[in-house]
């Protein structure tokens, strides 16, 4: 550890007058010169970003986190239209995806559990409500401000299930005076395969102190993945989605904000599941269909293609007081949610494997925060969190080894019920006006409790754990000069213990938790240059990690340890009017340290895998490429009377692995994005030409290594497409 966090801080070092150099240069030709340069530069020097990542508003570069803030343009630009696609503009994020269950992980921390309420260990907020089961974590980004990602633990004022990070969807707030915009969008991924895109958003004042918005969304993606069993296609996805917020405004000093929103997804993903290779047990079996390429797929699962029905109703209030230069701040929030997800486990036509699963979760959360203004030397926030989720989640399997075997269903009937209270504080003192410490704790107490039916017999009642944890976190932050800051921090934080569902045990896998020491340069050397630096070390010990078991249900364990270091750079330039370019690379370097009994699939020669333990201790953690890169760019210039634009993305991933072994991957890709567009005089129409995955790269979505098989989802293919958008 030591000889890491010597050449973190090293680099960091030597980075520092580097950057102190360029930016006494530029000073010094700000003195030479007459005039201010960067308020004549003003259209082409980096822009002031205010995030949220303190709970409290403020400037990007004056925040002790590594937090990427992408913009709305920018998520355009890359295609980015769900939370998981952010690794493609968020440097140290991978977007992972079992079916409905979106997986994410921020420099190597991830979960792989699909238990509900096994929450993941990257959380996931919009608008500052958490989205703890982990089936409503899947988020369309419909009509957002911008998308905040946090890397590191945010053990204090975010809490546990954030060791990883965190991402922060903000949303607009209605507003008084009226506007509108609508954007219909129409692509094609192959020659009987069209997917369509409404988009529409409206706001403005109801009377002089409420206002209100609503935003909707269409979308209907056909299918991508040719069908072997009858020669069609399957994949297809249809999202429908409405929020509405109501914003009441009794007086400056008070605000009041009800959100409602309502989102309903059929989605075919689980039927364009194919044998990684013909690893399947099915594979030498009469009658067989094996894909030959990675958009065909023929898994039929109880009779029909794979899919995932989805649902989620939201409902939040929060309400803001100002109490004289404190703000009490208090939100609230309940979600219904309900998914059923079918899915072969052999990934043919030959029914050997299938699950049949509904998840019926409803979570309640309640959060109260007073936040101090910054007037004094002391800035600080505390509050307390109160979170409550029931659930259930009935699942048959069917799992045989060959056709000649009966078939025989095992129906799981389990119910959790969780319940997670916490308080915390932290608190930015400035010592001098260039020197600051933070410091923050919060102390979260747990309660899970699981019961469990197999086949109609109840197993044992309420078997219950208790976990409890203090996390803290300490931060220094230096302004060398109003153009550079740097900044160190230790923190910790915790994912909670939890029950494996799919299980007939009552003993909970313990915690995870993880230490971090990062070091960051936040810099604008240049009036049109800003260069962000984060370096980092973690010691993560517990790992909760899920995989197949012999009998095809799931094995929730707890990997010994683990290790993983590495950093970041974002750069954005904006050399020229109109132009403006971003570029993010990280390394992280991930080994699970001690992990003697991992659970491991071994490919047979007749398909299928042999099903065993064994020590990955060595390998990369799933998940974690070891480099990413991503190139982003926009060039908007005077055209027949309006503004032209043109831009594209550039991502590029190291290898990424599915399993302790390292047998099962992804091998480095590329995937290229652009786009070509007119804005008219008046600034309220727009006309997009794009085009997705131009390179027709074949990217594994997820790897699921089992018994019966290891199959593979795919990416969507190449995908050309026009927009038309219309702003009132």
């Amino acid at each position: 550890m030591e000889t890491v966090v010597t050449k973190s801080v090293m680099l960091s070092l030597l980075l520092c007058p580097l950057i102190l150099n360029v930016e006494r240069a530029e000073a010094q030709e700000q003195d030479d010169e007459a005039g201010d340069p960067i308020a004549s530069n003003s259209e082409v020097g980096a822009q002031a970003i205010v995030v949220t990542a303190t709970r409290r508003e403020e400037d990007l570069q004056d925040v002790p986190v590594a937090v990427s803030a992408v913009s709305d343009e920018a998520l355009t630009i890359a295609g980015v239209e769900q939370v998981r696609n952010l690794n493609l503009v968020a440097p140290g994020f991978n977007g992972g995806r079992n079916q409905l269950v979106m997986q994410p992980s921020i420099r190597g921390v991830g979960s792989s559990g699909t238990s509900v309420g096994d929450e993941s260990n990257v959380a996931v907020y919009v608008d500052g409500v958490y989205q703890g089961d982990p089936y409503s974590t899947q988020v369309d980004l419909v009509e957002v401000s911008r998308v905040e990602v946090l890397r590191g633990p945010q053990g204090t004022v975010f809490g546990r299930n954030a060791t990883g990070g965190l991402v922060n969807v903000v949303t607009p707030d209605p507003q008084f005076t009226p506007r509108a915009r609508f954007r219909a969008s129409w692509g094609r991924m192959r020659e009987d395969s069209n997917k369509f895109d409404i988009q529409a958003y409206a706001t403005g004042g109801l009377t002089d102190t409420i206002a209100a918005d609503l935003a909707v969304l269409y979308r209907n993606q056909g299918g991508y993945v040719t069908y072997l069993p009858d020669g069609g296609t399957v994949g297809e996805t249809e999202i429908a989605s409405i929020r509405s917020k109501l914003l009441f405004e009794p007086s400056s000093d008070v605000q009041f904000i009800l959100t409602v929103g309502y989102v309903d997804t059929q989605d075919e993903n689980a039927a364009t599941a194919r044998p990684v290779g013909d690893n399947t047990l099915a594979a030498n079996i009469e009658g067989v269909l094996l894909p030959e390429s990675p958009w065909e797929a023929s898994n039929v699962t109880f009779g029909i293609p794979g899919r995932s029905d989805f649902n989620r109703l939201d409902v939040a209030l929060k309400g803001l007081i100002d109490l004289d230069g404190v703000l009490l701040e208090s939100t609230s929030s309940y979600m219904r949610t309900r998914v059923h997800q079918i899915g072969d486990s052999d990934a043919t036509n030959i029914l050997l494997g299938e699950t049949n699963m509904r998840v019926r979760p409803d979570t309640f959360t309640q959060e109260l925060r007073l936040i101090s203004d910054n007037s004094s030397s002391l800035s600080w926030t505390t509050g307390v969190y109160y979170y409550q989720l029931e659930g259930e989640q009935p699942l048959t399997l069917i799992n045989r080894r060959d056709v000649t075997q009966p078939i025989t269903p095992l129906t799981l009937e389990p119910e959790v019920d969780n319940s997670s209270i916490a308080g915390f504080v932290e608190g930015t003192y400035d010592l001098t006006p260039s020197l600051s410490i933070t410091l923050g704790g919060r102390y979260t107490l747990e309660t899970r409790k699981f019961s469990q039916r197999i086949n109609g017999v109840q197993l044992f009642t309420d078997a219950e754990e208790d976990f409890d944890k203090f996390t803290y976190r300490a931060a220094i932050q230096y302004e060398v000069s109003p153009f550079l800051n740097i900044y160190a921090t230790y923190g910790n934080g915790f994912k909670s213990g939890t029950f494996n569902t799919f299980s007939p045990s009552n003993v909970a896998v313990q915690p995870e938790t993880i230490d971090a020491i990062e070091f960051g340069i936040k810099a604008d050397p240049l009036p049109w240059l800003r260069a962000n630096l984060a370096t980092y070390f973690y010691n993560y010990d517990n790992l909760q990690v899920t995989a197949r078991a012999a009998d095809n249900s799931f094995v929730l364990q707890n990997a010994a340890s683990a290790e993983i270091y590495g950093g970041e750079l974002e750069l954005f330039v904006d050399p020229v009017t109109g132009l403006n370019l971003r570029a993010a690379l990280a390394y992280a370097h991930s080994e699970y340290v001690d992990f003697p009994n991992a659970q491991v699939f071994l490919p047979q020669p007749g398909g299928g895998n042999l099903v065993s333990t064994a020590d990955a201790s060595g390998n990369q953690l799933v998940r974690a490429p070891e480099f990413t890169l991503t190139l982003n760019g926009r060039y908007t210039f005077d055209a027949w009377e309006g503004e032209a634009f043109v831009g594209g993305n550039l991502f590029h991933s190291s290898s990424v692995y599915y399993d302790y072994l390292n047998i099962f991957g992804q091998e480095p890709y590329q995937l290229l994005t652009a786009e070509i567009g007119w804005t008219n005089p008046d600034d309220d129409f727009t006309f997009r030409i794009y085009g997705k995955n131009l390179t027709n790269e074949a990217v594994v979505q997820q790897i699921s290594p089992g018994p019966l098989a290891a199959y593979a989802t795919y990416e969507r293919p190449r995908e050309i497409g026009a927009s038309l958008e219309v702003r009132f």
